[in-house]
């Protein structure tokens, strides 16, 4: 299992969009990367906090960075979660788990008792180069969004 951490070279990916299209991180060269991964589509939560970055999306852009949001829900749920919510942020499907394993988001969970494999919310902020320049594990929305724009703004 993968435990990232600042300063190591951020995992490559390439993944479906909701938009019919792939995103890379090779798109993003030169440009900082916020990468969040949510357990799933149209819950409190991840509904929550796919708002929060698209909200402050103006703002992300602003400091140079791009917002792109990651589960294993498929390209169609994700269009329907953007169209639904109005989101801004990208959307990417990884559906087969490839990336989500490369993240080392993708983890044994507990809830009412039971145990069960999922993504753990998770956001990496990725730098121009290549690099980590922050990782945040085991997200509680409320707050996130602020520290990780902060982060952006203050060229961490």
């Amino acid at each position: 299992m993968s435990t990232l951490k600042p300063g190591d070279t951020a995992p490559d990916f390439s993944m479906p969009t909701d938009s019919a299209g792939t995103v890379s991180l090779s798109d993003f060269k030169g440009k900082s990367v916020v990468l969040f991964f949510y357990p799933k589509d149209d819950t409190p939560g991840c509904t929550k906090e796919a708002i929060g970055f698209s909200d402050k999306i103006d703002e992300f852009e602003a400091a140079g960075a791009v917002v792109v949001g990651v589960s294993k829900d498929t390209t169609a749920k994700h269009g329907k979660f953007r169209a639904k919510h109005e989101l801004s942020v990208i959307l990417a499907s990884d559906a087969d788990g490839d990336v989500t394993e490369r993240y080392g988001v993708w983890r044994e969970k507990q809830m009412y008792g039971k145990t069960y494999w999922g993504i753990e919310r998770s956001t990496f902020l990725i730098g121009p180069d290549g690099t980590l320049k922050a990782v945040w594990r085991k997200v509680k929305v409320p707050g996130h969004v602020e520290e990780v724009l902060d982060t952006v703004k203050s060229g961490s």
